[in-house]
């Protein structure tokens, strides 16, 4: 898998997308905890996807880029937009996305605009359909890109 090969002089942006503090309860009370969900990519059409837990912030994000470094997927970008429109339904939400013209720009809602931004993708149009949550609509939209790649394109 040549997806997983890590350069070491490759530079990642990273965009936290949601810190959530989570509780459980214990025998002696609430035991308090962070989660964050993360997305870097390198601009240029490599892209992963991370959720780290801690109990405190700043290692939760440490621990959510790490797992994003280990899950990068390659994007099919042509024209600075996607090959082909594709709508992708993962659990309750569902993602709409569509190539644009050149000079469109980034047509996304939140959550969406923050994956096809660190992908590297410069004009795109998108619809979230489903859910209105964050980690489920990221989820979808990374699922999406992911199945942009595995059609191969015949010239």
């Amino acid at each position: 898998m040549e997806n997983n090969i890590l350069t070491e002089n490759e530079k990642f942006e990273e965009k936290v997308i949601e810190i959530k503090r989570v509780s459980k309860k214990t025998k002696g009370g609430n035991k308090m905890r962070f989660t964050a969900l993360v997305v870097i990519g390198n601009g240029k059409g490599r892209m992963g996807l991370g959720l780290g837990k801690s109990n405190d912030v700043p290692s939760a994000i440490t621990k959510a880029i790490s797992t994003a470094k280990k899950k990068l997927i390659n994007v099919p970008i042509i024209n600075d937009s996607i090959a082909h429109p594709i709508v992708l339904k993962d659990g309750a939400a569902r993602v709409m996305l569509k190539p644009a013209p050149k000079g469109t720009g980034i047509i996304a809602g939140g959550a969406v605009r923050s994956v096809v931004e660190v992908a590297g993708i410069k004009n795109i149009s998108s619809k979230i359909l489903g859910s209105n949550n964050k980690a489920g609509n990221v989820h979808a939209t990374f699922k999406a890109l992911k199945a942009l790649g595995l059609y191969k394109r015949i010239k």
